[in-house]
């Protein structure tokens, strides 16, 4: 089976790179199309949603770092465009998956730290990035920083 268009859901981190780095190497093998996504969460959920003033300017910040840090992340792959880039604002999960089914992506690839057992399997937007997805999921296990 051959991919034909994959999406890597990154938090453009320094150990995400062997993520982009297979799935690059997966898309070239089989002649796909890859594409780049970055989610940020509403910084409401952080605080349990219930937040008495207003977070629109440190929201408008963080989309704007989130911007300039995916530009320089997706710099180090030749021939990711800027049309491949995606930066989404919402639910990890929810976000990566109205992506992939929008961009008709058949492969979301993800990083796992790979903990022992399986409820540890991957980590916690892995998993729930697992579950439900519309397409396949390849979860690819990050290395401790040393």
């Amino acid at each position: 089976m051959t991919y034909q268009h994959i999406l890597v859901a990154t938090d453009l981190n320094d150990e995400c790179h062997p993520v982009v780095a297979r799935a690059q190497a997966l898309a070239t093998a089989s002649g796909a199309k890859l594409a780049l996504v970055h989610v940020i969460e509403p910084m409401a959920m952080a605080f349990g949603g219930d937040v008495p003033m207003d977070l629109s300017m440190l929201q408008q910040q963080q989309f704007d770092q989130a911007r300039d840090r995916l530009a320089v992340f997706a710099d180090r792959y030749p021939g990711l465009t800027a049309e491949q880039r995606h930066i989404a604002y919402g639910q990890p999960r929810q976000e990566v998956h109205r992506l992939a089914k929008e961009q008709g992506c058949d492969l979301v690839v993800v990083g796992s730290h790979g903990r022992h057992g399986l409820a540890l399997l991957l980590g916690s937007t892995a998993n729930d990035i697992l579950h439900g997805a519309p397409c396949d999921v390849l979860a690819v296990r990050l290395k401790k920083a040393e």
